[in-house]
């Protein structure tokens, strides 16, 4: 495999080339978590991958509780299905919680205070009640229990940790937080092998070709848990060298050939395409890294892909009645192909805006 074919394999298994998926849900199934720490860009994600996906059926598969926002690995937010909940968090959230104790110690946060916030929080969200992060915040406040410093945050995340709260469905500008077990009431519990098996499968199936230490760094797994996956694995998924590299990915996918017709994606900020991998070089050479993360904060922009092959960055303007479209291609003799257009069109559709060209 060279990097056009380990890309478009990997555009194709995560669905945003080639066949897409109905519902919202089913996407992020497939994926098995999805970037979530840009809530917009997030659900552009999730829409991408959606036949005629829309803003707003994304957001209503959000309100009715198909999809959950939560930490479940690295401790950043994403996007799961309820029902894979419990299972997640047990298998990735014991790592972070054990290095986030230093910090709580800094804040002042012992067992007692959590404790105590553990109950506040019960008692005013149980019976279906959401509440905003501002909110919940005054509810600590009010019992005595200061949230500055971050540690109002920190609480929070702690919980959401531990499964007890996830986030909710937005109000106004806000996210509301609810009570974990009340909005994935289904959720499955797994032995820590079934989980691994499980999480491996999904892994490899929706974002292969990837090497095992790809799964270790989207997962949040240690080097050798994400080898007793793997190893789980291997009857389900086929594998290809390439050099000192061995790839996994689904079974269905070993007869993969690539098309004949070249295609534009405009791939919003934080997309798995790009952040799904611990090494991303066989879509983003080393030396136009720097402009997609430029301020190496951790945050990233939104990605035009051509052919599987990271070109450039974009970004919209939105106005009452339209969106412009700004594009920052890597090299400046290069212009979209005609094909762009079809992307563009893509979008406009999931906003239900039209596009001016402002490129």
């Amino acid at each position: 495999m060279d990097h056009m074919e380990i890309g478009w394999r990997r555009l194709a298994a995560q669905y945003i080339e080639g066949k897409k998926f109905q519902a919202a849900e089913d996407v992020v199934k497939w994926m098995g978590a999805m970037q979530g720490q840009n809530y917009p860009q997030a659900l552009w994600a999730i829409g991408q991958r959606m036949e005629s996906g829309m803003l707003a059926a994304v957001e209503q598969s959000l309100i009715e509780g198909k999809i959950i926002r939560t930490w479940p690995m690295r401790g950043t937010l994403h996007f799961i299905a309820p029902e894979d909940s419990k299972w997640l968090l047990s298998l990735t959230a014991s790592r972070i919680l054990a290095s986030s104790k230093g910090r709580l110690k800094q804040l002042e946060l012992d067992d007692k205070i959590l404790q105590r916030s553990a109950e506040i929080f019960r008692a005013s969200l149980s019976g279906g009640k959401r509440l905003s992060r501002p909110a919940m915040l005054k509810l600590l406040e009010a019992s005595g229990i200061p949230t500055h410093s971050q540690r109002g945050y920190h609480i929070l995340w702690h919980w959401s940790q531990c499964g007890l709260l996830c986030l909710g469905p937005v109000e106004g500008t806000q996210q509301t937080f609810v009570l974990l077990e009340e909005w994935a009431p289904h959720a499955k519990e797994l032995a820590r092998e079934e989980a691994l098996l499980e999480l491996a499968k999904r892994y490899f199936n929706s974002h292969g070709p990837a090497t095992v230490h790809d799964f270790a760094w989207w997962s949040g797994l240690t080097m050798k848990e994400a080898r007793a996956g793997l190893e789980l694995a291997k009857p389900f998924l086929a594998s290809q060298k390439q050099l000192e590299a061995e790839y996994w990915f689904s079974e269905e996918a070993s007869f993969f050939s690539l098309p004949r017709e070249p295609a534009i994606q405009l791939l919003p900020a934080f997309d798995e395409y790009l952040l799904g991998y611990k090494d991303r070089s066989s879509v983003l050479p080393m030396e136009y890294s720097g402009k997609v993360a430029p301020g190496k904060n951790g945050v990233f922009f939104p990605i035009i892909v051509e052919n599987g092959q990271v070109v450039g960055t974009w970004k919209r303007e939105l106005s009452r009645n339209s969106i412009v479209l700004e594009f920052d291609l890597f090299s400046p003799e290069y212009d979209l192909p005609p094909s762009w257009n079809q992307a563009a069109l893509a979008f406009s559709s999931f906003l239900e805006m039209p596009i001016i060209d402002g490129q």
